[in-house]
Order: structure tokens, then C-alpha cells, then sequence
């Protein structure tokens, strides 16, 4: 157990973000390798540790990234196209669209 928390703390004094991107690796028990994510770096250091993941390259970082902003903002584009937009209009503007109306019809 000792050594098991002298390399969990080695490991994180190594990270100097907060966050780390992470990359899974192949686990015996089933673990997809290759799957990216970013975890605080406490997160991290035991799951590299426990030999179940790996620091991303700044490559993987970069691209990891990306994808993640570009997800937020169609995420946030599809949120926009579904809100529902009202307009409020006073009684004498009703009364003057339909009497546009009427008159439009005759």
C-alpha cells in the first residue's frame, strides 16, 4: 500500500495542470483502450497507477480539445434551434394585425 501512494503522489507533483486529458488503455476487465478524457489530475494519477490509462500527448490534448468545443457548440446551436421564441404583443397591435389581415383578404 506504501508504494501504491508514493507513486500516486510522485505522479501528481509531475502533473502542473489541474486537469489532465487522459487516454484509456486495453484493461482485463474489458476496458476500451483509446477512449480520451479529461479528469482532474488526482483522477488521473491513479488511474495511470492502476494501469488503466496514460497522460494524452499534447497532440491527443489538442485534438481532444477541439472535439470537445466543437460537441459545446453544435450542443449549443441544437439548444437554440428548440428554444421557443414569444412574442408579446399589446392588445391594440393584435387589433392592427388583424385588421391587416382582414384587409389583405378582401
Amino acid at each position: 500500500m506504501k508504494v501504491y501512494y508514493e507513486k500516486l503522489r510522485k505522479i501528481e507533483a509531475e502533473m502542473a495542470n489541474c486537469d489532465v486529458v487522459v487516454v484509456s488503455l486495453e484493461t482485463e476487465d474489458g476496458g476500451k483502450p483509446g477512449v480520451k478524457g479529461e479528469v482532474p489530475k488526482e483522477v488521473a494519477a491513479k488511474l495511470i497507477v492502476e494501469n488503466r490509462a496514460r497522460v494524452a500527448t499534447e497532440e491527443e490534448t489538442a485534438d481532444f480539445r477541439t472535439e470537445a468545443a466543437e460537441a459545446k457548440r453544435l450542443a449549443e446551436q441544437a439548444a437554440a434551434a428548440n428554444r421557443v421564441q414569444l412574442t408579446v404583443l399589446s392588445e391594440a397591435d393584435l387589433r392592427a394585425l388583424r385588421g391587416q389581415q382582414r384587409a389583405q383578404k378582401s
